[in-house]
């Protein structure tokens, strides 16, 4: 069938039907979808929305439209809704607008048609932000966006399931304090390592993400090797441990506070001087980044991505290594890279190990994503598109000729592994925080 291609889709494809979570009458939904548009405009959005030029730059930095084509998936088109809320509501010109009905109102159908928009088809990663001659941070606008989808109760399913878990049970798989305890002393007791947790004081709050706890458990292993292989006095805490923000993904202001509060809460009890954040790209940016803001203050104590750290002990002497000279590349998780500004923290610990480190074509800012940020690898009806711009993630390895692929992000690391398994692809994501642990220098 010939099918044509429009700013709502191509003409037949078949589009998502959206989620809708509660019974809210669809006018309670719009309003509330609405406010809270209007709420997250403030000066620094209304710049944005008055800067675009169209240029179209951001579209040939999305891995979405660079792979399909579609236009509906240029990034700043994303954003649209809450650029017309911001145009008639609250813009220098919005009376005239609303006068002479230059800009419609948003709908409810305007909202559950580019629910796939908002969420299927972005990861947040901002690499549109990076090429924007106006400096539109993008991803920003769409969180917004997510904001107001989930006040009107519109996230997909599959991403809003997990974040109702994380807020009921304290994780988004269902990794509950109960369940951290016995995995802790499972990994312990099987490797021989020891795993403390609730010590009452500690300079080092050591944090996790539910994927390590419930998918790759060696990690909390390898975790626990490198602190204890410097000397670190750190904890785990079980009243605040999970790091991954779930309800950031989906818009959940609420529920990033308390998810971020649980945190800081247990890093204020152990009077920890460093908060570590997992290989686990959103984890540091809702924390490192956000959580101040959240806090109301600036957080009495340093937040560190786990590579961060590993090349602060490196250059303290303490963190020592056995050379692992095999060809490797190194995949930036974008939210600590390009969004975060760690960039060269793994690159000091490739150099550390001896490793031969092939780079990607991209500079590490300018990774292509993984395409499983931003809550999308949950999302299973998004699969098909996010299959299809694995590609360029892929050809971009394969493009190195290394042997290893590591990165530093247990979300990247399981839509790696996924894509593996759909492609048969011959390329194992590792973690770098488990390679750091297997080549540990013996202490004399």
């Amino acid at each position: 069938m010939t099918t044509t291609t429009t700013l709502d889709g191509p003409a037949g494809a078949v589009r998502p039907v959206p989620d809708r979570q509660g019974t809210r009458p669809d006018d309670e939904r719009l309003a509330l979808a609405t406010k809270s548009f209007l709420r997250d405009l403030n000066t620094t959005t209304a710049l944005y929305m008055e800067s675009c030029v169209h240029c179209g730059q951001c579209a040939e930095a999305c891995h979405y439209y660079v792979q399909t084509g579609d236009p509906q998936y240029v990034p700043i088109w994303k954003i649209e809704l809450l650029k017309r809320a911001y145009k008639r509501e609250m813009g220098p010109l919005s009376p005239l607008y609303r006068l002479f009905g230059l800009k419609k109102r948003v709908t409810l159908d305007d909202l559950e048609k580019w629910q796939e928009l908002i969420y299927d088809s972005c990861t947040m990663c901002g690499r549109c932000a990076l090429v924007c001659p106006m400096g539109i941070d993008i991803p920003s606008l769409v969180l917004a966006a997510r904001h107001g989808m989930q006040a009107a109760g519109l996230v997909p399913h599959d991403l809003w399931e997990p974040t109702e878990r994380a807020e009921h049970e304290g994780s988004p798989l269902g990794a509950t304090p109960k369940v951290l305890k016995e995995r802790i002393a499972w990994l312990a007791d099987d490797n021989g390592v020891d795993i403390p947790l609730d010590r009452d004081q500690a300079d080092i709050l050591v944090t996790v993400s539910s994927i390590e706890i419930m998918k790759y458990p060696q990690s909390i292993v390898a975790l626990a090797k490198v602190m204890n292989h410097v000397g670190a006095s750190w904890t785990f805490r079980s009243d605040g441990y999970e790091a991954t923000n779930f309800s950031m993904l989906s818009g959940d202001r609420g529920g990033q506070r308390d998810a971020t509060m649980l945190l800081i809460n247990a890093a204020l009890a152990v009077k920890a001087k460093i908060v570590i954040l997992p290989e686990c790209g959103h984890a540091y940016q809702a924390f490192r980044w956000a959580g101040a803001n959240v806090y109301g203050k600036p957080l009495p104590f340093r937040a560190l991505h786990i590579s961060e750290y590993m090349a602060e002990e490196i250059r303290a002497g303490r963190l020592t290594m056995k050379p692992d000279p095999r060809s490797m590349t190194f995949h930036d998780p974008c939210q600590v890279a390009r969004r975060g500004g760690v960039c060269e923290a793994p690159r000091e610990i490739f150099k550390a190990l001896g490793a031969d480190l092939h780079e990607m074509s991209a500079t590490p800012g300018a990774n292509w994503c993984c395409g499983g940020g931003g809550g999308v690898v949950t999302i299973h009806r998004a699969d098909s598109l996010r299959h299809r711009v694995f590609h360029l993630k892929m050809q971009q390895v394969e493009d190195t000729g290394a042997d290893v692929l590591v990165s530093s992000c247990s979300n990247c690391r399981l839509t790696f592994d996924d894509g593996q398994a759909f492609f048969h692809w011959d390329k194992t994501a590792h973690s770098l925080l488990e390679l750091v642990a297997d080549n540990l220098a013996e202490r004399h």
